[in-house]
């Protein structure tokens, strides 16, 4: 089922939508198990066919098999907006996000993929950290590295629907969204400051 997207808000690009997973990589994992909706949360490794993941042996959505259907969602920001930050109209209290949606059938990764994923994942995030010298699985004990990766399960996914959602006030008035941005970029917080960003760009 496609994510509610009023047409303003709709993002469709594949290259923009793999952008935001790489760069907020932490998602919510959905998937039926044993006739329930089931929820788990792990960071991803996006390349151009799909993603990879892994989880704990012992979670629930460990056991599905090859072909069996995921859904993933990832809320790359967002915040609350006051009306009173508009300068021309008057109306009422909204949130502003940027938020994608993937689903599609998941394989089961064999034991020797398992390694080069927790490798990949480690060094994209490490490489976030510079310049702190990186980490790397070569500084674990190999009796540890392999209980570790007997520990979890490993999963690919290609995407059969990838959508996104940029709600950030496309809808307003040049004005609004200037009044907007700079009240969100006087809050002082990470949050306001991703928003504000990210209507910004939006306005390019």
């Amino acid at each position: 089922m496609s994510m509610y997207r009023p047409r303003p808000y709709a993002i469709d690009d594949g290259q923009i939508l793999r952008e935001v997973l790489r760069k907020r990589v932490f998602a919510t994992l959905a998937a039926i198990v044993e006739g329930r909706v089931a929820f788990a949360y792990a960071p991803l490794v996006v390349d151009a066919r799909g993603l990879r993941f892994h989880l704990a042996r012992a979670n629930p959505l460990a056991s599905l098999d090859d072909g069996m259907r995921v859904s993933l969602s990832v809320l790359a920001c967002d915040a609350y907006i006051s009306p009173d930050w508009y300068r021309t109209t008057v109306t009422v209290p909204t949130w502003n996000y940027i938020s994608v949606e993937c689903e599609g059938p998941v394989r089961r990764l064999p034991g020797e993929e398992l390694r080069p994923l927790v490798v990949e994942l480690s060094a994209q995030e490490e490489a976030r950290l510079a310049p702190k010298p990186e980490w790397t699985l070569d500084k674990v004990p190999e009796a540890r590295v392999e209980a570790l990766l007997n520990g979890i399960t490993g999963f690919a996914m290609s995407f059969e629907r990838l959508e996104g959602k940029f709600k950030l006030s496309q809808d307003k008035s040049p004005e609004d969204v200037a009044g907007a941005i700079e009240a969100l970029e006087s809050r002082g917080d990470a949050a306001g400051r991703a928003v504000a960003e990210a209507m910004r760009r939006t306005r390019q």
